[in-house]
């Protein structure tokens, strides 16, 4: 539990002004399953990095968690010129801006900000690890390639505690426009703000179905939409999911 107050507030030792890091709403006592299903920026600022009494991850753990998932790593997809993401570490800061690592860069990269960057391969193989009880699959376009698996031997209890959350963003909080009849989903939406002006967005949504017993992960992105459009990608997916209830029979 992590009480969530609706900004991180670090005091300068200077006497300058405070740093603030800001959630997008005071969650009050929020816990892991809470703060996957509402989104908390204040929750994850602190798993992350730390603040008074709570212990962060640090950036060097954050760094290995990301990689073990696959992130910052080419999946090996049967297709030419794939890219990989990016995860910001205190090398890479040092590489791209010639600055040391602060506390807030941390911070920030907690929640996918600041440089932190992904594919779409890289993140569905992450969900799908997430659905499948801890396997990273290879992922292949062709039918009759072998695929390679690779067992992150991960705590069966904890990857409970995550798909809970992620059933509760559906059912109950930030991404209900898929509780729809017929298909039980477990979803994660994200926002990518860009450019100077941050008037533009990346619009993401994640998951995985049936949630009891999951056959297929899915990611959807809409780049580059306006930051007042409330049509973002979760609703995307959810005319896709309606689709292939009324067309399909996808417990097969």
């Amino acid at each position: 539990q992590i009480l969530s107050t609706g900004a991180l507030v670090i005091k300068n030792k200077y006497g300058g002004p405070d740093t603030i890091f800001k959630d997008w709403k005071v969650h009050g006592w929020t816990n892991m399953q809470k703060a996957i299903a509402q989104s908390s920026d204040e929750y994850f600022y602190q798993i992350g990095g730390g603040y008074e009494g709570q212990k962060g991850l640090g950036i060097a753990r954050i760094d290995e968690y990301t990689k073990m998932f696959g992130f910052d790593t080419e999946t090996g997809i049967d297709l030419p010129g794939e890219n990989n993401g990016v995860i910001p570490t205190p090398e890479w800061k040092q590489k791209v801006f010639g600055e040391d690592w602060l506390v807030g860069n941390t911070y920030h990269t907690s929640i996918g900000q600041y440089g932190f960057q992904m594919t779409p391969l890289e993140l569905i193989r992450g969900v799908a690890a997430i659905a499948n009880g801890g396997i990273l699959v290879t992922p292949h376009i062709k039918q009759g390639l072998e695929t390679t698996q690779t067992d992150l031997q991960l705590d069966q209890n904890a990857l409970s505690v995550i798909r809970d959350g992620m059933r509760h963003a559906v059912t109950d909080a930030t991404v209900k426009a898929l509780d729809i009849p017929g298909v039980k989903v477990a979803g994660k939406s994200g926002t990518a703000e860009l450019g100077v002006k941050k008037d533009l967005v990346n619009s993401w949504i994640s998951g995985y179905f049936p949630y009891e017993d999951p056959k297929y992960a899915f990611v959807v992105i809409m780049e580059k939409g306006s930051v007042h459009n409330l049509q973002g990608a979760v609703f995307a997916m959810r005319e896709t999911l309606e689709w292939m209830r009324d067309n399909t029979d996808y417990t097969k």
